[in-house]
């Protein structure tokens, strides 16, 4: 069979990584990852802790598997686990999600997206609207589910989009409104007009917003404000987040969706037929992460906070123009002033040349626009101090 057809090539395609002959490249992650592995370089480019989470968290999973959770827990999610999510988004938002119908334990927060895609699209006329750059997920969910994809560009140095932009993207055949705060790769955190205003087109287009906020516990300068929690939102809401990144638990896969339960049950419809369970004893543990005090988040959040400090001087000494997050893993920076105008070509040559590595923004860019984002570069902040400070002492070698 010389052309295998099928969903697949939409799904490469929407990622960009189908070459004109019918190849599949690897992503950039992978590329970079292999790098690493490769020449020793540390790897600031994937964004995964080196450290584990709180000790509490990891015992609750080893006492779960020794009690025997080692089967498939029930398909919405562990009872436990739902009710703790429930308490969470009420303690820390005021909002009153029913853990019987309104919430669903998925195969992190990338499983939900996928399936809230898959279940919310209903054919190719149907447009999904994103902020760009995006989560490179995203575009490929987007692509499999048959749908257009539409984006609204963020721009350095405060990554906010321009509202009369949005306006003009969200029609009436937008679908769904995703949305990403804080935000990968940029770290911006949405101004309060931003969300106002897609919580009003989403009003007036009959769209649904779904909003992933697996960083909602690290944003750095105040408290996330879910849109859900905005006047008309949490009927047409679904709010997405996940584990991994909140406790440095990122290979648990262990990730929610909550909302409306006409729009969870057809989230679940789909779900159910993709993973259908997952993680039965990583989820009460998580339900144990979620119940934690106040204190563990607030030091979370402060720690990282003081990494991408370190990694941001570590950056600017090297001659980079660095935009600190607001929140997030992830350091956007400038690399043209070192040679680094093709933000790819440049990742791509800094393993050998500096013993880093990092990913190019062009790699969250549908292709009409990556010249917009060329000497972009994200670097991971999610890992020890020692780490960033010899990552930062390279790169200071490598710019000298």
């Amino acid at each position: 069979m010389s052309v295998i057809p099928g969903a697949w090539r939409r799904t490469a395609a929407g990622a960009g990584l189908l070459a004109a002959d019918g190849t599949v490249a690897p992503t950039i992650f992978a590329e970079m990852s292999a790098a690493a592995a490769r020449t020793g370089a540390i790897n600031l480019g994937q964004g995964f802790p080196d450290e584990d989470g709180p000790a509490e968290v990891l015992e609750a999973a080893r006492s779960a598997i020794a009690n025997g959770a080692n089967q498939y827990p029930p398909g919405r999610g562990v009872p436990d686990l739902l009710e703790a999510i429930s308490e969470h988004q009420r303690r820390f938002y005021g909002l009153d999600v029913d853990p019987g119908t309104e919430v669903i334990v998925t195969a992190g927060a990338t499983e939900a997206l996928t399936a809230t895609l898959l279940a919310l699209i209903d054919g190719p006329d149907d447009e999904v609207v994103v902020f760009e750059p995006y989560y490179d997920s995203y575009a490929a969910a987007v692509a499999l589910a048959g749908a257009r994809l539409r984006t609204v560009p963020l721009h350095a140095p405060g990554f906010q989009p321009d509202l009369d932009r949005l306006a003009a993207t969200v029609t009436d055949r937008t679908r769904v409104i995703l949305i990403n705060d804080p935000h990968n790769p940029t770290g911006a955190v949405f101004e309060r007009r931003v969300l106002e205003e897609v919580v009003r087109l989403a009003a007036q287009h009959d769209a649904v917003i779904v909003t992933d906020e697996v960083y909602e516990h690290l944003a750095f300068h105040g408290p996330h404000t879910p849109i859900a929690t905005l006047p008309g939102a949490a009927e047409r809401t679904l709010t997405i987040s996940s584990a991994g990144k909140t406790f440095s638990t990122t290979g648990w896969k262990i990730g929610w969706v909550h909302g409306p339960a006409a729009l969870i049950t057809a989230v679940l419809t789909v779900k159910q037929y993709l993973t259908y369970v997952n993680g039965s004893p990583f989820q009460p543990a998580i339900a144990v992460g979620l119940r934690l005090d106040d204190a563990y988040f607030a030091v979370a959040a402060a720690a990282l906070s003081r990494k991408h400090e370190i990694l941001g001087e570590g950056l600017r000494s090297a001659g980079f123009t660095v935009h600190a997050p607001q929140g997030g893993y992830f350091t956007v920076a400038d690399a043209t002033a070192l040679g680094g105008a093709d933000a790819a070509a440049f990742c791509r040559s800094l393993p050998e040349r500096a013993g880093v590595v990092a990913i190019p923004l062009t790699a969250f860019v549908s292709e009409a626009h990556r010249g917009e984002y060329r000497g972009l570069v994200r670097f991971a902040a999610c890992k020890r101090v020692d780490v960033l400070e010899e990552a930062a002492a390279r790169l200071a070698s490598f710019a000298a």
